[in-house]
């Protein structure tokens, strides 16, 4: 499981990669939503756990937004602070999968991480099994 970790505080991102690493997740960050997409390009992720309120022009929904259109099945957490959570609502209606309230809890992030990474591989394997069935109508 590939996991892209999107926020602009640079020892959140270390502390967390380290953490998630540790519990066998292949983590890695960015710093901002423009190299978010440009990673996701070059090396494609499973779950993105995406911070709302990012430097730039783009707001963590405007990314959000951008990785469901372009990846639809890559699932979204979203992090937002307590000001933040009509925000992170809209994120959810469009396409997070869900979103936790920062300072966000490792283990329950993590399993948020292991549910959306689930919810991936169904969607995948249901979309395997269809192509299946119209190769055998062929």
């Amino acid at each position: 499981m590939k996991v892209l970790f999107v926020d602009d505080e640079t020892d959140f991102l270390d502390i967390i990669i380290k953490r998630m690493k540790k519990r066998n997740i292949d983590a890695s960050g960015v710093s901002d939503g423009e190299k978010a997409i440009e990673r996701i390009e070059k090396d494609p992720c499973d779950v993105v756990v995406l911070d709302v309120k990012m430097p730039g022009f783009k707001s963590g929904i405007d990314i959000l937004k951008d990785i469901k259109c372009r990846w639809p099945l890559i699932e979204v957490i979203m992090l937002t602070g307590h000001a933040m959570l009509d925000a992170a609502r809209a994120g959810m209606e469009s396409g997070a999968f869900d979103y936790m309230v920062k300072p966000a809890d490792i283990d329950e992030l993590y399993y948020k991480i292991k549910d959306a990474h689930q919810k991936k591989s169904l969607q995948e394997s249901k979309i395997k099994g269809i192509e299946n069935m119209m190769k055998e109508k062929v």
